[in-house]
């Protein structure tokens, strides 16, 4: 069993490869071995064969190619729904032949006692995979593909495990559901996040939501200032802090003052102006401009 799971990780890592570099040249050889070799449930789960030959399946041009993927996925689908049945089966056997003893063991206790109604057994769905979002709007979908493919960037899901594609459907999903259609506002959207996880200077955010530390749910509704690297957020913040000095800077007839306390950052490095804008019978009218973080009020 080792040595065909190996084998099997081996034929794997070479279709990985063949997708990262966009050439499928010796993948119907690679195919057809598989196709040879006796796949059990196990080994479709340990091995993860069934994502290496999806994405192989979606990115090739070649027929024969095409086809012969279509043809293991399907009948490796089978293992899945079979296995799934067993296991609803067994689960129902055991409730009802539970049902029955309690149900037996009452009547024998007291025939006297009023009889309780009988239970609605409920067979629980076992899955073996979290279901993805299912979408037949071919915008969505393309969406979804490009989303799969920001999220493979430098192969990090390889290393951490990640499903990229139920995570793309997940993050899509929630995107759709927030925009409501597939206007220029979703597709904005979907933009940014593919940017922002194909961004080679902030693989943090990327490794994040492959590895669950950020949800579909998050990376679907945060903000450019959110999903920025380090670096960036550095540098917003040095130039805010420039543009606030500079019209500091500007402001003329102001004085100096730590009289005023910000309502804001609750400094008290504070420049204060007096105006006469009311009767001349009537007091000036103070306006005062906090110098760390430019709030203003009067």
């Amino acid at each position: 069993m080792m040595g065909k799971e190996e084998e099997i990780v081996r034929i794997a890592k070479r279709l990985d490869k063949m997708v990262t570099k966009k050439s499928t040249d010796g993948a119907m050889d690679l195919l057809k071995e598989l196709k040879s070799m006796p796949i059990t449930l196990d080994l479709l789960q340990s091995t993860r064969i069934g994502m290496s030959v999806n994405a192989l399946r979606k990115q090739s041009t070649d027929d024969e190619v095409i086809s012969l993927a279509k043809s293991l996925i399907k009948s490796w689908k089978k293992l899945l729904d079979a296995s799934e049945d067993k296991n609803d089966e067994k689960k129902r056997n055991s409730s009802l032949a539970t049902s029955s003893k309690d149900a037996s063991d009452t009547k024998d206790q007291s025939s006297n006692k009023k009889q309780d109604p009988p239970r609605t057994l409920t067979t629980p769905k076992i899955t073996t995979f979290p279901p993805i979002p299912i979408t037949c709007d071919a915008v969505r979908n393309k969406c979804r593909e490009m989303l799969t493919a920001a999220l493979q960037t430098d192969n990090d899901h390889i290393a951490i495990g990640a499903d990229c594609e139920h995570l793309s459907a997940q993050i899509e999903e929630y995107i759709y559901q927030d925009v409501k259609n597939t206007d220029m506002k979703y597709k904005n959207r979907v933009r940014s996040r593919i940017s922002n996880l194909k961004d080679s200077k902030n693989p943090d955010l990327r490794k994040n939501v492959l590895c669950g530390a950020i949800t579909p749910e998050q990376i679907a509704v945060m903000t450019s200032e959110e999903m920025a690297s380090n670096e960036l957020k550095e540098i917003r913040k040095a130039m805010t802090k420039e543009a606030i000095r500079e019209h500091q800077m500007a402001k003329t007839g102001g004085t100096q003052t730590d009289l005023f306390t910000c309502g804001k950052c609750k400094k008290k490095n504070c420049t204060y102006t007096q105006v006469q804008t009311r009767s001349s019978d009537e007091p000036m009218t103070t306006f005062v401009v906090c110098n760390e973080c430019g709030n203003r009020w009067k």
